[in-house]
């Protein structure tokens, strides 16, 4: 019996999605895509997970666009539809409320690294090789990492990694920012669960509004944004997780968060 594409996996409110396709090296195949869209709208509509964590089987993360496969046979004919519909279920993720974790067990190259990219946070294999290496295919880049790239590692480093290609280690990642962390390989998920157990530990409303404030406050002016930040902290003052988080910083206890 042929496994799953994807495996998902509950841990208390951490969901666990894990690339399902080694022998492929986890490549964008249509069986993956297909199986991947259908996870992320179940996590979508689970209002009881609070972060998500994100790896691949074997000794990849993901290795991009399957080449093999019949979805790009069509070379100059392919239109962008079909050409976007490699990275549409991926590009999904950014729909997903609570935050995203990375946890890039090995290899991420091409479209493979821009799923990385589109998480909210990165833990990388220190060993491991990433990058966008689509210069060197005669390819324009794709799964929006033209766009994502620059705001996590600044424009003249992003400039110089599509320009040129280049691919570079998990280590690298961590010291150019575009990793939060670089740890030995067989630490990688451990690390990232670590972090997934910190975030849901916190009050989830709370975590889901700050998240959203974060990417959309990348185009607001300072004064803006501080408005708009109070408005959404008084919201938050008005719920029982804030009187709870009060109370127990003042009683010297671990708060218990409810989503409420």
């Amino acid at each position: 019996m042929t496994e799953a594409a994807v495996l998902v996996a509950r841990r208390d409110a951490i969901c666990e999605i894990t690339l399902n396709r080694p022998e492929q090296r986890n490549a964008m195949a249509p069986e993956l895509l297909q199986a991947f869209q259908q996870v992320i709208d179940q996590v979508k509509a689970d209002r009881d997970i609070r972060c998500v964590v994100i790896t691949g089987s074997g000794t990849n993360f993901c290795s991009g666009a399957d080449f093999r496969s019949t979805i790009l046979d069509r070379g100059n004919e392919l239109p962008h539809e079909a050409s976007y519909a490699i990275y549409r279920p991926f590009l999904t993720i950014l729909d997903v409320q609570v935050p995203v974790i990375a946890a890039m067990n090995g290899h991420a190259i091409g479209g493979g690294f821009g799923l990385g990219l589109v998480c909210d946070l990165r833990v990388a294999n220190r060993e491991a090789r990433y990058g966008a290496n689509f210069a060197r295919l005669g390819l324009h880049s794709g799964m929006a990492i033209s766009y994502l790239l620059p705001r996590v590692c600044g424009v003249p480093r992003a400039a110089e990694l599509l320009f040129t290609g280049r691919v570079f280690s998990g280590a690298e990642a961590a010291e150019m920012g575009i990793a939060n962390h670089a740890v030995e390989p067989a630490q990688v998920l451990a690390r990232a669960r670590e972090l997934a157990a910190e975030i849901a530990a916190n009050a989830p409303v709370a975590v889901r509004m700050m998240k959203r404030s974060l990417y959309r406050g990348l185009d607001w002016d300072p004064k803006s944004a501080g408005e708009i930040e109070a408005l959404l902290q008084s919201r938050t003052l008005d719920m029982a997780d804030a009187k709870e988080g009060v109370a127990a910083l003042l009683e010297k206890r671990t708060p218990q968060f409810r989503g409420a």
